[in-house]
């Protein structure tokens, strides 16, 4: 039977700060400094703001020595932007792509964290499958757009399979990735403490790949914005990418940019909420970043 009682610590671990105390005895200084990461300067920001205020200065002095044909600035953009945003084309458009984007992702994510976390826990489904996802892994996924049109035609459906099968792959190896980097003494210790398999997949798979997943999402979110363009562009000519080819084609350069812009921002928000979302689920890794 173990004993859980906790052993005394040796008088050499904590010596004391009091010449005066005795042998064994445990002195608590009046105030305890807190160990902690140092409070982030606001001189990042800064940096950084002024970075972005320089390259649009630059780009609006530069853009205006350009042909308007080739090349807008910063000013003329969001002029067209306006314009865009009173006449409700670039709403619309923007509710379209949304649409397409988040069902293709979160149907792809799911998809592949469970594919993934099967890869990753059990031999058999790796072997079987691992062929499948290298060869359609290194396939340009573009290239079988017109199969796809053949498949599912030019609507709704071909564009979410586009974004479904960009999205797939980053999240699958990754999340597969992190189950096989879960230290394998921690299972060891679940199987010796007779947890069955969910309890190990809940209380200790999970928690370890977390990370990985969490990687493997927020680069699914750059694939899957991509998958979404390119569905656009070549099947269902709606959405934001519709917005690029129609004023293109009529060389209106500035309000081509605006939807450009849009899908920029687009990316970079649902890049951050996902990074919020990581570190609410797993603040243990915000705080070894720290």
């Amino acid at each position: 039977m173990l004993d859980k009682t906790i052993p005394h610590a040796p008088d050499h671990v904590l010596p004391s700060a009091d010449p005066n105390a005795t042998a064994g005895s445990t002195v608590v200084p009046d105030t305890v400094e807190e160990i902690g990461p140092a409070p982030r300067s606001n001189a990042t920001r800064w940096i950084r703001l002024a970075s972005i205020f320089i390259v649009l200065i630059g780009w609006e002095l530069a853009g205006r020595q350009v042909n308007p044909l080739f090349m807008s600035y910063p000013s003329a953009i969001a002029t067209s932007a306006m314009r865009l945003i009173a006449s409700g084309e670039l709403g619309a458009a923007l509710l379209e792509s949304l649409k397409t984007l988040l069902v293709g992702f979160v149907v792809s994510s799911a998809f592949g964290i469970c594919v993934g976390l099967a890869i990753g826990r059990y031999r058999t489904v790796e072997a079987a499958t691992d062929w499948v996802i290298n060869a359609l892994y290194a396939t340009p996924l573009v290239a079988i757009v017109p199969l796809v049109t053949l498949w599912f035609g030019l609507g709704f459906q071909a564009k979410l399979f586009i974004v479904f099968i960009m999205t797939l792959f980053p999240v699958l190896i990754n999340t597969s990735a992190g189950v096989r980097n879960v230290p394998a003494q921690l299972i060891e210790l679940g199987n010796a403490f007779a947890a069955n398999e969910w309890q190990i997949f809940t209380k200790i798979i999970l928690p370890s790949a977390l990370p990985y997943m969490m990687t493997g999402l927020r680069l699914g979110i750059g694939r899957a914005i991509i998958g979404m363009v390119v569905a656009e562009f070549f099947t269902a000519i709606t959405g934001l990418g519709a917005l690029i080819i129609k004023y293109g084609n009529q060389y209106d350069t500035a309000s081509m940019f605006v939807p450009i812009f849009v899908l920029m921002l687009l990316g970079i928000a649902l890049s951050v909420t996902v990074k919020r979302m990581e570190d609410w689920i797993a603040p243990w890794k915000a705080r070894q970043g720290d």
